[in-house]
């Protein structure tokens, strides 16, 4: 069983294998229809295509939910039941952005407990530059039973983040960019800065310089000193909208420390409220 990082050379090894799904997960913000585009052209040969937010998240209410809101389960568990998703199956996702997108996919499979899903190690990117098979077939699965079992106890309300900021026993992990962390540059949000007690942790840095991830090794050292000493599975992790804290679970969880928790509404939910507390620099 693959439930967290896997090599191409192990995927490649693996695309008529039965009991064996694909997913890409490529998205672009900004244009949201551009790689499910892309993906019609050229992809993993049987790969699926999910969209980051038709699929897994729900709608976003402006001033009420963070930009990318838990999808619902029962419209969910349909599916992940037509997508071919059972048990038996082991599932690969992959996008070309780090593994951002990909972790929020995985993240949520293991939230509903699935645990035989694992991240591409370099994504599309790399299986391009290492000339693996691709395909422009849209592959049409036999449908299953997903049997879902939720965890809900991997995710955390902001009612739960605010007890924690004057909690110095839970470490909360910010994945995005330290400038965003630091209340400069802030784009995407109308309100700049981190939630009180935070710790930056950029997921890219999770990455090296050819965009695949660090050793285990390397991930283990950085993640035991930003937990400084507390338990992983009481770590809580944010970002943005609920995307690339997923990153930051799945390298604490590859790294062999737990799995982590996030706050899926993030700082876009955080904000919606004026009372919650707000922290610059």
């Amino acid at each position: 069983m693959y439930d967290s990082l896997i090599s191409p050379k192990i995927t490649n090894d693996n695309l008529v294998t039965p009991n064996w799904r694909f997913f890409d997960c490529r998205f672009v913000l900004n244009n949201p229809m551009q790689k499910q585009s892309e993906y019609r052209t050229s992809h993993l040969p049987k790969a699926s295509y999910v969209n980051l937010e038709n699929d897994l998240s729900d709608t976003h209410i402006t001033g009420r939910t963070g930009r990318h809101p838990l999808p619902d389960k029962e419209k969910l568990f349909k599916k992940l039941s037509l997508w071919g998703i059972d048990s038996s199956v082991q599932v690969v996702v992959y996008d070309d952005f780090g593994g951002a997108h990909a972790s929020r996919f995985w993240w949520i499979l293991r939230w509903l407990g699935h645990d035989k899903v694992a991240v591409l190690d370099g994504g599309w990117p790399r299986w391009i530059k290492e000339n693996r098979p691709i395909s422009n077939e849209i592959y049409s699965p036999k449908s299953r039973v997903f049997n879902a079992i939720p965890r809900d106890n991997l995710h955390v309300s902001a009612e739960n983040v605010i007890e924690y900021c004057f909690d110095k026993k839970t470490n909360i992990l910010d994945a995005r960019s330290l400038e965003r962390f630091r209340g400069e540059n802030e784009s995407m949000d109308p309100v700049a800065g981190h939630i009180p007690s935070a710790v930056s942790a950029p997921y890219t840095n999770n990455l090296d310089s050819d965009g695949n991830w660090k050793s285990k090794s390397e991930l283990r050292k950085m993640y035991l000193k930003l937990l400084d000493g507390s338990p992983a599975e009481e770590s809580v992790n944010y970002c943005g909208s609920g995307i690339t804290a997923c990153h930051n679970v799945l390298a604490i969880y590859h790294a062999g420390l737990g799995l982590a928790r996030i706050y899926p509404g993030s700082w876009s939910d955080w904000i919606t409220d004026p009372k919650r507390p707000v922290e610059i620099g």
